[in-house]
């Protein structure tokens, strides 16, 4: 089935490949070319070509809409929780469940960032996002819609100058009401680079700790990382953490994901520091009053 896709007046020039990614998965679009099944005006065409307003795009493959069995998809979930937003800035709630980006099992439209670009597509708006919260966490998270302010922002992040705190139940009972995990962990080059993980014990449960985090460095996974390597895996963390634990706990709680949520943001923005912050979801509330009722 052939599918023909003008380009409007309005689109700037671009490659090819980075055009049809912006529409479709990553692995549909390597697999049209890998198949010679995409045309530029009739014609052969490679990933670099550039297209410009006025083109047409012949694709030969069908996008299948649905996944093959066996993958697992986030589902889509509605309107997005938004918490602020003026014009350079959009400041969401990120319900756990959702990738921020499209991969190998998330087709782009289950994205939050391809949620956010339909959203704002009739405006004229591409969101970027600046910072990125796993995909099993909920809570802030920050999308812009101007090159100048994600340049600022991204810098702002890099450099520490964004307070990011987060709620997360730990595996076992601390003895320390406060402390600092200070441990290397790979960067963006994958060099060893330095984090640091701040923490205060906010309840103590039978078996598990309730702490409040800061983090002053965003590496991956950090929060997760640190606690496991700290011998305190995150509750449900199921791949730094206590799997047997993790099984035992599902059984006797119903929690289907790891216990970790952004609650606060603050930021430079227009002259002022500004915070917002995310309320713990249904899920995350729940377990901890099945937790303090033991």
């Amino acid at each position: 089935m052939l599918q023909q896709i003008s380009i409007s007046a309005g689109e700037s020039s671009k490659k090819l490949e980075n055009f049809l990614k912006k529409r479709f998965p990553i692995g549909y679009v390597r697999k049209l070319f890998r198949k010679n099944g995409v045309r530029l005006n009739g014609k052969r065409s490679k990933p670099g070509d550039l297209i410009a307003p006025g083109d047409c795009i012949q694709l030969y493959i069908p996008f299948e809409k649905s996944p093959p069995s066996g993958r697992q998809n986030a589902a889509p979930h509605g309107n997005l929780e938004i918490i602020f937003e003026d014009d350079e800035i959009i400041v969401l709630n990120k319900p756990a469940g959702i990738a921020v980006h499209e991969g190998k099992d998330v087709l782009k439209r289950h994205s939050l960032l391809g949620m956010l670009k339909a959203i704002y597509r009739p405006q004229g708006i591409v969101p970027r996002l600046v910072h990125r919260l796993d995909k099993d966490t909920s809570g802030m998270l920050i999308a812009v819609k101007k090159d100048t302010t994600a340049r600022r922002l991204e810098g702002l992040f890099a450099s520490g100058g964004v307070d990011k705190e987060y709620v997360c139940l730990l595996v076992g009972r601390l003895q320390e009401n406060e402390g600092t995990i200070d441990l290397r962990l790979p960067g963006r080059e994958g060099k060893l680079v330095r984090a640091l993980t701040q923490f205060r014990v906010a309840k103590r449960f039978s078996e598990t700790t309730l702490v409040r985090v800061k983090i002053t460095t965003g590496r991956m996974h950090q929060i997760r990382v640190h606690f496991a390597r700290f011998g305190h895996p995150v509750v449900m963390d199921d791949r730094h953490g206590d799997f047997s634990y993790n099984r035992k706990f599902r059984k006797a709680y119903g929690l289907h994901r790891q216990f970790l949520h952004a609650s606060k943001l603050t930021i430079e923005h227009r002259g002022q520091r500004r915070s917002w912050t995310a309320l713990l979801p249904a899920d995350l509330t729940k377990t901890l009053e099945l937790l303090a009722s033991d």
